[in-house]
């Protein structure tokens, strides 16, 4: 033991406290290319095509980000380590510094590796807004309890890279001072004070030209030929710290307030005199349901062999008004709710975790309530959870209904929330004792990591090659007893069934999936008992057409706003937009990526399902036309998200 201590001690060097610092600071620089090397290997299938002489560009292009996440995570260490005062060298104050380098880049590797796992559910890097994501959660202890288990090959990864930060720190260790000469002491700290302050200016700006300013997660496009190799470039402490206190919620004016209302215009104003019919509605958001797992919609896969993981979802299609370019409008669960209640997307920052959350807003329960509906929402997982109830109230939900009045921890799944199978049988019941007309909505949980069923049916279903996939067919099988069950009560004839996904999941089977369309994906399917909505439709949808489609369908007879469109009847050109890195338009056959200045790829989506070839600069014609389109939209939705325009005023 004694030799092994007299070799480490041998490999400590000691010196100038700045040599130190600049080999500290070394130490991270290293270790977050390390971590960039992990999350590309940890996520290599989602990042097709990248070469090695193409992933070191990245790894080069990352630096520049690394360097200032470095300068911010170390800023109180570097000033610390530079005042020019004889404190520093005492003993006692370098263990400090120690413990304060070490605890804040330890911080920062740990989010750095947590993206190697949660990457997969996001598709980007991790930002300040998942503080807030996770706020209401009662149960992150067994959340986070599940992912070190499931994952704990990224924890050893982890602990080696906590590890040598710590090891390696000491193999420097701070002498001095090393001049005797009181002035020339004073006068060489000042000196190199203004040197590290210099150097750590244009670290954090990512340069020192006059035009440049600190950079931020969109100068990580300067470095790809695909938006999606961004989150190679970033590090997760860089997209943190970037997004802390900000929004990218922004006015603009593209165009005149005039011209913008003729390209894209989200006030909906009814145009037909069909008295308006009290259907009741009911809307099914199914957890991480991407449409690749249903195999009505992918029946050209497997060589015409792809049976899927939804047989009552098929059967169901059937009947239904279903469509074959569907696509969410954004990642996340928080994304997926207001798109489909209230036809507010994402772009880039979830709406009820921007500061805009308190805006005035459209509702299918605010609008159909001042109709004389009963307006309801369920969801199993425990009361608060994800914000959901906090949102249900501002859109003006009369009911709330989660775990708390389900009142039964037996059907608990131990994570999430109640199990869909009996959830769903609650939700039955209850819509059984409701005044007519009403709208209700469900939200499932089940599907969900870490991909759980009730142990009566672990043979029961046998899922395929994700792990996923068996939750998908419980789920599906929880919807088909829960039709049989509503089938026979005496509202349902009278009721319009609208059935989606909040977002793709992380799991993917299909290669073409994994693409800027493929990461949207989603069912979007009309249902009424009567059979009458019957027909499969090529147009796109998007999940904030839901709103004023149902609306359009009721022929709600008042002004409303809304971001999509009513697939029943507006004569308005169908398309779709989202954010993944940037703005992303779906207009007929054609999907342009736009950074917010200019666009940076265009692509035939239906013909090209892979994106491998930009048509940007062949169709001159066509870009203008999305390029209008999708500026108008981002000021629409921008001045009126910030100016609190979500709603028509009637008089």
């Amino acid at each position: 033991m004694d030799s092994v201590k007299q070799y480490f001690a041998g490999l400590r060097i000691r010196g100038n406290i700045y040599v130190a610092l600049a080999y500290r600071l070394f130490i991270v620089l290293v270790l977050f290319s390390a971590c960039r090397i992990g999350f590309y290997a940890f996520n290599i299938i989602s990042f097709p095509g990248v070469t090695w002489q193409y992933f070191l560009h990245l790894m080069q292009g990352g630096l520049v980000f690394d360097v200032a996440a470095i300068l911010y995570v170390n800023s109180l260490y570097i000033v610390l380590m530079m005042i020019p005062l004889n404190l520093r060298f005492n003993r006692y104050y370098q263990i400090v510094l120690k413990f304060l380098f070490v605890i804040t880049n330890g911080l920062a590797l740990t989010s750095n590796v947590a993206d190697f796992i949660y990457f997969k559910f996001t598709l980007r890097r991790t930002t300040a807004d998942v503080f807030q994501q996770f706020e209401n959660e009662t149960n992150l202890s067994g959340l986070l309890y599940h992912f070190i288990i499931d994952y704990w090959y990224a924890v050893v990864v982890l602990i080696v890279f906590q590890f040598l930060l710590i090891w390696l720190y000491s193999v420097v260790k701070v002498t001095g001072p090393q001049l005797k000469n009181r002035i020339v002491y004073y006068a060489s700290a000042l000196t190199m004070m203004v040197i590290i302050m210099t150097l750590f200016v244009g670290g954090v700006r990512g340069g020192y030209k006059s035009s440049t300013r600190p950079i931020t997660l969109s100068n990580a496009g300067e470095y790809v030929k695909n938006t999606r190799d961004i989150s190679i470039v970033l590090n997760t402490p860089f997209a943190i710290l970037r997004t802390l206190s900000r929004t990218q919620v922004q006015k603009v004016n593209y165009f005149t307030a005039e011209d913008v209302e003729k390209i894209y215009n989200p006030i909906h104003i009814p145009d037909d005199n069909a008295p308006f019919k009290k259907s009741n509605v009911v809307v099914i958001i199914l957890e991480s349901f991407s449409k690749e797992f249903v195999g009505s919609l992918n029946s050209h896969k497997k060589f015409g062999k792809f049976e899927g993981y939804t047989p009552f979802l098929d059967s169901l299609i059937r009947y239904s008004l279903v469509f074959e370019n569907s696509f969410a409008n954004g990642r996340k669960s928080i994304d997926g709710l207001p798109s489909v209640m209230s036809s507010i997307p994402s772009l880039g920052v979830p709406y009820f975790l921007s500061p805009y959350s308190g805006n005035k807003i459209n509702s299918l329960a605010s609008v159909l309530g001042e109709k004389g509906y009963h307006t309801s929402f369920f969801h199993g997982a425990p009361n608060g959870s994800m914000g959901f109830q906090a949102f249900m109230n501002v859109a003006g939900v009369q009911h709330y209904f989660g775990k708390d009045e389900y009142n039964n921890d037996d059907d608990f799944d131990g994570i999430w929330g109640i199990w869909d199978e009996q959830f769903l049988s609650f939700y039955a019941d209850k819509m059984n004792e409701f005044p007519q007309p009403f709208m209700s909505s469900f939200f499932s949980v089940s599907s969900h990591h870490p991909f759980k069923i009730p142990e009566k049916y672990d043979a029961h279903f046998k899922g395929g090659p994700l792990v996923i996939h068996r939750c998908v067919e419980y789920t599906d099988y929880s919807l088909k007893l829960f039709f049989k069950k509503i089938s026979k009560m005496p509202w349902y004839k009278n009721t319009l069934f609208v059935i989606t996904a909040d977002h793709v999941s992380s799991e993917i089977e299909f290669p073409e999936h994994r693409t800027a369309w493929g990461y949207f994906s989603v069912p979007v399917i009309f249902f009424k008992p009567d059979n009458s909505l019957a027909f499969r439709s090529k147009q796109i949808v998007q999940q904030i057409d839901i709103m004023p489609s149902v609306l359009g369908y009721l022929h709600y007879d008042k002004p409303y706003l809304a971001f999509g469109r009513d697939v029943f009847r507006e004569r308005t050109e169908p398309f779709a937009f989202n954010y993944n890195h940037g703005y992303q338009l779906f207009l007929d056959d054609y999907l342009l990526e736009y950074d917010g200045t200019k666009s940076i790829g265009m692509y035939d989506f239906k013909r090209d399902q892979m994106l491998q070839r930009n048509v940007l600069n062949d169709k001159n014609d066509v870009r203008l036309r999305m390029e209008q389109k999708i500026k108008a939209i981002i000021q629409q939705y921008n001045n009126r998200m910030v100016d609190n325009k979500l709603t028509v005023e009637t008089p």
